[in-house]
């Protein structure tokens, strides 16, 4: 992720990144009519999204924590089969920004100090 990030200064927001890496869905409308259900960009950076691809099952199936719950409830919710995992990586790149921006290392119980 640095290196394709060039030390996150290419990227210097999340969504942008999760648009790159298309972990980011569209939703397909034309004034009021909805053309189809929402979908990810095929522009994507395919090789980065292969690998948040690869992390995220991981993450949600094997390790038990937020992710897993995050994960969990989805499912349950009945949502689209790929729209879970996708929900995953939206996370883990959001998190992983949160830990370059705020210069320190992952803390579970984190409160912004702003807030």
């Amino acid at each position: 992720m640095i290196v394709v990030t060039k030390g996150f200064t290419d990227f210097t927001d999340a969504r942008k990144f999760c648009c790159h890496v298309g972990a980011a869905p569209f939703s397909y409308l034309s004034g009021s009519t909805i053309l189809s259900r929402n979908r990810v960009s095929q522009r994507a950076d395919k090789s980065i999204k292969a690998l948040l691809h690869m992390a995220a099952p991981v993450v949600a199936a094997r390790c038990r924590g937020e992710l897993h719950d995050c994960y969990e409830r989805k499912a349950a919710e009945g949502k689209n089969k790929m729209s879970v995992p996708n929900a995953v990586r939206a996370k883990l790149v959001h998190r992983m920004f949160a830990v370059i921006r705020n210069n320190q290392d992952y803390q579970k119980d984190y409160v912004n100090a702003l807030a």
